[in-house]
């Protein structure tokens, strides 16, 4: 069958062009000799898809026309619809995704015949459904795949193992000489975030089948922030070391790795970076909003302000039994800029995922398209042979702190970060974090910080609207998971709320969130986040108030005698990572009751411990080093004088020097927490904080 003339071919359209064609351009193509239908059928035989695409596509080397109803009829021959042409689905709005010869083209529904529109932005870019363009099945050599040393080797162990596939009910012809994608995930019912991934990786498996690959999914340690005791970052470090030897023990050549809650997107990107095979991160996006009386609200930022109110006695225990009810409304991480969101929206600087990621809300139908587009590109990162550490790159890093700035991310970001960086072999520090800060503006009006939740972030824009107006800060050219540079991924993307995401020339802030704050009370550095704290007390001096321990904090803070007013700075020892032990969330001091009856709303917290992405208030973190191993918070007394000046990066213990050595030289160790098992090996191995917490024999030789 031969076209009379050529209508259309790829070669007149500019990669990545839209091109809306209608019923008269079907007409005129049947005029000019080309034998089309819009008649879509079952069938999936020499090329044919529905006999009604491919015909025209051989005959006349072009691509304008579109097949009604084409969803799911390209499974045959790994999705392969001829040599030169591979069907990739279609999209939400009916456009038909073809690679033709390495060139992506993209067919619409509606409009003149032949007419470009322009890139493919809103969609293709915000939304995240990206396509291989470079590589396909037809380009991954059998032979070399990682995982064909597992099963087609000639010994006994590769017949044995074909056999156990075999048990699963997978025919031979499911896997021989196709990619195994492992699918990596953090599922669990004591983790109420990632509560949802099995759903999440069906939608994996689809990509994953109609790419030509062969999907396996297995579990991993799952990091419940809520649940787990002490604290789940005691074991960010195990589930780091699980993820790495389970992609590295298993016949996996690629992996598609599904987190959402706090610790377990940073335990997959430390992993992945360690093992070092092709992979890409799915989150598993934010719950719903809260809504209580009409007023939407988010979890732990406001649920800490509901719970101090109902301390004070100003909401009643049936009014506080109300809102349980309605402040975590589905599965999902926390709604705020919390740690997971912050991590989410980091992973995807960071180029690790597909762009819009981190926003979409998890029970949005979008998030499992998503995803399902992650599937498809795990089997072209086997082609690509595109490897973590080839995305997470020192530009890649910067990228990664910059977003964190610019959306008053979680303090907790700067250990996550530090940690993945040591797993790369990149020389972090704290002190690249302040320059970061000090040139980043803030631009994400999303609790703690602001006033908006991740749902209106993801209906603003999102990730790519806000990286698009930091595009003057970022490293453009830096490679991402998809093939793309940072530019290319975002340029097209959008801000439709100014409300939510502020211009680059127009910010929230002059600085971004975080500072780190350097002092004779913290040598190695403490971080603080300003765009959550109280102007007016963000340079402040006042005599301190000390507890030895979380315990005793815990039992006197409500204390109707507490010696204090709103001048005290509340001092609270023993909770680093070796104090803790684990490096909980106890930094989050809350405020005394005195204060609360006497409307005080605020006051000056200092600690070693962590705080929750989720709080806010006038509260210096990560106090490095801790108290546990002899640093100098640990001969804090009641009544010494502290200065914060966070202007002046600044955190000071008013005492000479030779009573600051005095004091040190009087401490004795404390008796270990563990002696056996994991409690023993972290407290043997972790790191400091502004070391990134890891284990010292993890990092990157």
């Amino acid at each position: 069958m031969r076209a009379a003339n050529r209508l259309l071919a790829a070669e007149d359209f500019p990669i990545g062009c839209l091109v809306k064609t209608d019923q008269k351009a079907i007409a005129n193509a049947k005029r000019r000799g080309t034998e089309l239908s819009t008649r879509t059928n079952d069938q999936c035989g020499d090329g044919l898809i529905g006999r009604c695409i491919l015909p025209w596509i051989q005959a006349t080397n072009g691509l304008a026309l579109r097949c009604n109803n084409f969803l799911g009829l390209a499974g045959k021959r790994n999705g392969l619809i001829s040599k030169d042409c591979v069907f990739l689905g279609v999209d939400l709005d009916g456009n038909v995704k073809l690679v033709f010869r390495k060139k992506l083209l993209h067919l619409a529904t509606s409009g003149s015949a032949g007419t470009v529109i322009g890139p493919v932005d809103r969609f293709h870019l915000y939304h995240g459904l990206q396509y291989p363009d470079k590589h396909s099945m037809s380009t991954i050599d059998p032979k070399k795949l990682r995982s064909q040393t597992w099963f087609s080797a000639k010994e006994y162990h590769n017949f044995a193992r074909r056999a156990n596939l075999l048990s699963m009910g997978f025919s031979r012809e499911i896997f021989h000489g196709k990619p195994v994608i492992g699918i990596c995930n953090s599922f669990s019912e004591l983790n109420n975030c990632n509560s949802h991934l099995r759903d999440l990786a069906e939608a994996v498996k689809r990509g994953v089948w109609e790419a030509g690959g062969f999907p396996l999914e297995f579990p991993v340690i799952s990091l419940g922030e809520q649940f787990m005791k002490p604290t789940t970052m005691l074991f960010r470090n195990l589930m780091a070391m699980d993820v790495e030897e389970s992609l590295r023990a298993n016949p996996i050549d690629a992996a598609v790795l599904l987190c959402g809650c706090d610790k377990t997107t940073p335990a997959m990107l430390m992993g992945a970076a360690s093992a070092n095979l092709p992979a890409v991160v799915v989150t598993g996006g934010p719950t719903l909003s809260g809504n209580y009386k009409n007023q939407p609200f988010g979890t732990g930022t406001d649920g800490r302000k509901i719970f101090d109110l109902y301390r004070a006695g100003k909401v009643s225990p049936e009014e506080l039994e109300e809102i349980e009810g309605c402040m975590v409304r589905s599965h999902g991480h926390c709604t705020v800029m919390g740690t997971a969101s912050t991590m989410a929206s980091i992973a995807e600087a960071l180029g690790m995922t597909l762009p819009g990621n981190a926003a979409i809300p998890a029970v949005d139908a979008r998030r499992q398209a998503l995803a399902e587009a992650s599937g498809r590109l795990a089997v072209e990162l086997v082609a690509a042979n595109r490897t973590p550490r080839s995305i997470m790159t020192w530009e890649a890093l910067e990228n990664a702190i910059t977003v964190d700035m610019a959306i008053g991310g979680s303090t907790n970001a700067v250990v996550h970060l530090l940690a993945i960086a040591r797993r790369l072999g990149l020389p972090l520090k704290l002190d690249d974090f302040d320059r970061a800060s000090r040139r980043t503006p803030f631009l994400a009006n999303i609790r703690p910080s602001g006033k908006h939740l991740m749902e209106d972030f993801f209906h603003a824009g999102g990730v790519p609207a806000l990286m698009k107006e930091l595009l003057p800060l970022l490293h453009r050219e830096a490679l991402t998971v998809n093939g793309r540079t940072v530019s290319e991924n975002v340029s097209g993307a959008t801000c439709h709320n100014r409300d939510v995401i502020s211009a680059y020339d127009s910010p929230l802030n002059s600085e971004g969130g975080t500072v780190v704050l350097r002092g004779n009370l913290s040598p190695n550095g403490a971080v603080f986040k300003q765009t959550a704290a109280s102007a007016h007390l963000c340079l402040h001096t006042g005599p301190a108030y000390v507890f030895e321990n979380y315990q005793q904090m815990h039992e006197t803070i409500d204390s109707p005698d507490l010696p204090i007013d709103e001048n005290t700075v509340l001092v609270m020892k023993n909770g680093g990572p070796k104090g803790g032990p684990g490096f909980p969330e106890w930094g989050h001091i809350p405020l005394p009751r005195v204060l609360l009856e006497k409307g005080v709303a605020d006051c000056v917290r200092i600690s070693d411990a962590r705080m929750s992405g989720t709080s806010f208030g006038t509260i210096v973190l990560h106090v490095s080093p801790e108290s546990a191993v002899g640093g100098p918070l640990a001969i804090v007394q009641n009544g010494d004088r502290i200065t914060l000046d966070v202007a002046n990066r600044s955190l000071v213990l008013q005492l000479p020097d030779q009573e600051i050595a005095r004091r040190l030289a009087a401490i004795t160790p404390k008796k270990p927490h563990y002696t056996r098992g994991y409690g023993k090996l972290y407290l043997d191995h972790v790191t400091q904080a502004h070391d990134g917490c890891d284990f010292d024999f993890l990092h990157a030789e």
